[in-house]
């Protein structure tokens, strides 16, 4: 069933893969997105494991479900929709071009695996962990979920003794990192098309994506009208790259727009952002004690941590969590930072940016009234872009015409449509008071520090004078 040892018989990548992916010899789970999974025997040897059985205990949202209650879903519920969505995927290609791309069944089960795994290593919380708790306590880190999931596939290996081709797993690892600053070269990678399946380093487009879009706009109630099921259809490999129909355009533009809508109003809602950086300063009050960031290059002692974590410290009598407890008693009884307001940062001014702090914030307070400290201010500088930055994603996509042809192409966005973006990133600058009594400080130092930066009051409109009178008795 896979680049593996059955028994005495090792099954070469020339085996049979009609009788490999036959469904009646794999188990099946009903997945809520993809209807039935099935799971070939090998996948299932890492499926089953402390290690991967992990990604239950890890909300694919972090703490999203606080504002939208139906994002209870979990990291684990993803992994097999990518799982699944890349044996699809494969499985087309194979189906369509299997001869004249050489696709075999050890290709087959390695992109199924990276598929599987490509989030083993995940920390806790989303992103939060790597992108927000891990620089506050070490200076510089570098962690990446994609590294520590390489890591993980390794000791899942060597701790439960599976037995498995190390080609299979070396590519399995290429795979997982090749839309990270860790991915091999593409002139290194055979048949490097396989590579923009999981993780797409060259545009962006792959079943990581078609999952998680789909997953997340279901769970919190949203509409989802990208169609990633067309695109798996249609696509095509020219010159060992994923190409598209020129058709396809606006399909491909909904899914990154899709993306950037769900940053915009679900991943970074004010009220998520003011619970992410509340846990963010629990966990950093309990670091010292708990030792919540001493593992993490130890995939012995990492898979241990998951999100129970916020749990243990809320249950932990410890006078040295004191201050995490009170904070994550804070979000219990939903007395959370108080969004002040928010800007866009002008256009003209992106290439430039220099993050927003809190010190800055604080100095741009007229003498009089309340002294502000940076203790008072927490600052989001929030990124939403199209994944290229400020550049259009598209621009890296190739087309072809239609099935006679061998051609490839980019697309000009001016070639389809004037009503299409402009620019592609957003920098919006979001800004709290730790505590409620300080909203209207704080919104009137954050409104001098804009007309200070950029001459102007660049947020959409004023704190409202509710938020301004806000006491801990309303």
């Amino acid at each position: 069933m896979g680049a593996y040892c059955n028994g005495n018989v090792s099954l070469s990548p020339s085996y049979d893969v009609a009788s490999a992916q036959d469904p009646r010899f794999c188990k099946h789970v009903h997945d809520n997105v993809h209807g039935n999974i099935y799971l070939d025997s090998l996948s299932l040897k890492f499926i089953d494991t402390e290690q991967f059985q992990r990604l239950r205990e890890l909300k694919q949202l972090g703490f999203t479900n606080m504002v939208y209650p139906g994002a209870v879903h979990s990291r684990f519920e993803h992994s097999l929709g990518v799982y699944w969505l890349a044996s699809q995927c494969v499985e087309k290609l194979k189906t369509y071009q299997g001869l004249e791309l050489g696709i075999d069944r050890f290709d087959i089960q390695t992109v199924k695996l990276a598929g599987l795994l490509h989030d083993v290593g995940h920390g806790p919380f989303s992103h939060l962990f790597e992108r927000e708790f891990l620089p506050q306590v070490i200076s510089g880190s570098d962690w990446s979920h994609e590294q520590m999931s390489v890591d993980m596939v390794d000791y899942i290996v060597d701790e439960h003794h599976i037995d498995v081709y190390p080609q299979m797993i070396r590519r399995v690892k290429e795979m997982i990192l090749a839309s990270s600053e860790y991915a091999p070269s593409m002139s290194s990678s055979e048949k490097s098309f396989l590579y923009d399946i999981v993780a797409n380093g060259r545009n962006g487009i792959d079943v990581d994506k078609f999952d998680y879009l789909l997953r997340d706009c279901r769970a919190c109630g949203l509409g989802c009208n990208f169609e990633f099921q067309r695109l798996l259809e249609t696509m095509r490999v020219l010159d060992d790259e994923i190409c598209y129909r020129a058709k396809d355009y606006l399909t491909i533009h909904k899914m990154f727009a899709t993306r950037a809508d769900l940053y915009r109003t679900v991943y970074t809602h004010p009220k998520v952002k003011a619970i992410e950086l509340m846990v963010v300063d629990a966990l950093v009050h309990a670091n010292s004690y708990l030792g919540i960031s001493s593992n993490i290059h130890d995939p012995s002692e990492y898979w241990k941590l998951d999100d129970t974590i916020i749990k243990t410290i809320e249950t932990t009598p410890n006078q040295e969590l004191k201050e995490a407890r009170e904070l994550i008693l804070r979000i219990r009884r939903r007395n959370l930072y108080q969004f002040c307001n928010e800007y866009p940062v002008p256009k003209d001014m992106l290439d430039n940016y220099k993050k927003v702090t809190a010190q800055d914030i604080v100095c741009s307070q007229k003498s009089g009234g309340v002294t502000l400290k940076e203790e008072d201010v927490a600052v989001c500088n929030v990124k939403i872009d199209l994944t290229r930055g400020k550049h259009n994603p598209l621009e890296s996509i190739h087309f072809f015409k239609d099935y006679e042809s061998d051609e490839k192409f980019t697309i000009p966005d001016d070639r389809v449509s004037h009503l299409l973006p402009t620019s592609y990133q957003d920098m919006i600058v979001k800004v709290y008071a730790k505590k409620p009594e300080l909203v209207e400080a704080i919104s009137e130092a954050f409104e001098n520090f804009q007309l200070k930066t950029y001459g102007i009051k660049t947020q959409a409109h004023s704190t409202p004078q509710k938020k301004r009178r806000y006491n801990s008795f309303i």
